[in-house]
């Protein structure tokens, strides 16, 4: 007989019982739906044996992991409705082209233009196939066996992605004929997948997921598309530039890496960040009214080296900006808010002194020298160390912190003395046609290789908190970010390759009976993908040197 350990508790199964069948004994217990679980330490799927003796531990679409595998398993409900729809030879060639809100937007290749009547015929199959609980089953095969698979699907990106794959085996889920590879795990079958939603939009459309990224969001009802159009338009153009580069792919940046092109790769990409920062200076500098210009963005965007780049290029059209952290605007610790944890929120808006700030801004718009404070981070407490300052005519203020684009943050202004500019790595690289790369880990892991770096903080440390700084992003930079007048793309096409040397060892060193282990294992999953590149050849004024070092300009 197995023996389980569930919350404390132990419970006794005939060999070989599927975790499946215990969650569904224990469902009653959790408010989401259960879909992975934790099993001797390691996060497996529910279709899992249990032997021996092992704690268990369930988790639900309100966790990551578990909302990560429900939308893996919806892409895959997809795919397969698809077969059906479009029967073959006309299967269409699905792209999964980037995250955008609670959902991925889509796009057909070969079958024209889609209706809304194609995605209600789409949305009842996918619903058929729930109501039929169709299996999602997985087996193993050779490397080489896929790629030929893969080639005889058409699926390109997969078949030049696994070129590149130093192992000899790998996982492939079969969902009733549809067959692919998948960068995680599954949910058991299709009857776990029941929200969900199709909604044309734009040159293709949404397929929408309930949203689990707050504590108390239904994770049983899709989530409201709220149309980000000035976030869609920047995601496009970074996947129009990848597609000019040749570089759509995690496999086609592989190729360019194996033949030696990756430099004129580095020189281009970096010639075309500096112009696009040009332009934007060149929009802020000819209009006169703007006095403030207001940034933020989430974690690890590159804000710091992006708003010494800004300011050169504004020097040389005539302007003099000066630079102006709000966290100089911290209320003293002992004044600061309390979360739903407990614990002191120093990302909260209410954790800044609005009024006194805006009364700052206000003096300065209108010609007056004022003295600013400094925030001593040792002490907790503002300081006031003979910062004086007086904005002259070609004067600006470069002002940076998450609550940058919070109308809140700055009411006293006039509207036409603010330029607002929300800044994101929103990577152009996919890893394949139907996983695009995420622009979270791609910013946890610039983050792990900085803060190593500078802060002597080990990259369990840093993953640790990532949950954290995460939610703060949600309640206080993602909402606002519609509001900016420019939305700045600071992901650099090439840099996980780069990153890749420099965050593998530190993943490495996370032991198995860590609490961190797992996320640090699917983080060296990702990286395996990618060759490695040497960065020597990345210039000392690069956003990437801000995280790696070597920076010329910080």
């Amino acid at each position: 007989m197995a023996k389980v350990i569930i919350g404390g508790k132990e419970e006794t199964y005939e060999e070989g019982t599927r975790l499946v069948d215990i969650a569904a004994k224990h469902q009653s217990e959790f408010k989401d739906d259960i879909v992975l679980a934790k099993y001797k330490g390691s996060l497996t799927e529910l279709s899992k044996a249990v032997t021996g003796v092992a704690e268990v531990e369930f988790l639900t679409t309100a966790d990551k992991d578990g909302r990560r595998a429900y939308r893996r398993s919806v892409v895959f409900l997809l795919q397969r409705a698809l077969m059906d729809v479009y029967p073959l030879p006309s299967n269409p060639y699905l792209r999964v082209e980037h995250s955008l809100g609670q959902g991925d937007f889509c796009t057909l290749e070969g079958v024209g233009e889609i209706t809304e009547e194609d995605l209600e015929e789409l949305k009842k199959v996918m619903l058929d196939l729930v109501e039929k609980d169709v299996p999602l089953k997985k087996y193993s095969i050779k490397t080489t066996q896929a790629k030929e698979m893969f080639h005889s699907f058409n699926m390109k990106d997969k078949e030049q992605l696994l070129k590149y794959r130093t192992s000899s085996n790998i996982n492939v889920y079969d969902l009733d004929g549809c067959i692919d590879y998948f960068y995680g795990y599954m949910v058991p079958s299709t009857k776990y997948l029941k929200y969900f939603d199709l909604l044309k939009f734009e040159h293709g459309f949404m397929l929408l997921y309930p949203d689990g990224s707050l504590p108390g969001k239904d994770t049983r009802k899709v989530a409201e598309f709220k149309k980000p159009m000035k976030l869609f338009n920047v995601q496009q153009a970074a996947s129009d530039f990848g597609q000019i580069m040749g570089v759509p792919t995690v496999g086609a940046l592989n190729e360019v890496i194996a033949k030696g092109n990756i430099r004129d790769l580095v020189l281009s990409q970096e010639a075309i960040f500096e112009r696009n920062i040009g332009e934007l200076a060149s929009i802020i500098a000819s209009n006169k009214d703007v006095k403030f210009v207001m940034m933020a963005g989430p974690s690890s965007s590159g804000k710091t080296t992006f708003s010494h780049k800004l300011s050169a290029q504004l020097r040389a059209l005539g302007c003099v900006p000066h630079p102006l952290p709000l966290d100089d605007f911290y209320l003293d610790r002992d004044q600061m808010p309390i979360d739903e944890y407990g614990e002191k929120d120093f990302e909260a808006i209410e954790g800044l002194d609005i009024p006194y700030f805006n009364e700052c801004m206000v003096k300065l718009l209108n010609g007056e020298r004022v003295l600013l404070p400094n925030f001593n981070f040792k002490i907790g407490k503002r300081e006031y160390n003979d910062h004086y300052m007086q904005l002259g005519k070609n004067d600006i203020l470069v002002i940076e912190g998450i609550h940058g684009l919070n109308d809140r943050m700055s009411s006293s202004l006039p509207a036409e003395s603010k330029y607002k500019i929300y800044l994101s790595a929103l990577t152009q690289l996919s890893i394949d046609e139907h996983n695009p790369l995420s622009t979270a880990d791609g910013r946890l892991i610039r983050r792990i290789v900085r803060d190593a770096r500078t802060r002597a903080t080990s990259a369990a440390e840093t993953i640790a908190m990532w949950d954290s700084v995460r939610r703060g992003e949600e309640k206080n930079i993602f909402p606002f970010q519609e509001k900016a007048d420019y939305i700045f793309n600071t992901a650099l096409i090439y840099e996980m390759a780069v990153l890749k040397l420099y965050v593998d060892p530190m993943l490495y060193a996370i032991e198995p009976d860590h609490p961190m282990y797992a996320e640090a294992k699917r983080l060296i999953k990702l990286l395996d993908y990618f060759l490695p590149m040497a960065p020597d050849v990345i210039p000392n004024n690069s956003l990437v040197r801000e995280f790696i070092g070597g920076s010329c300009i910080l």
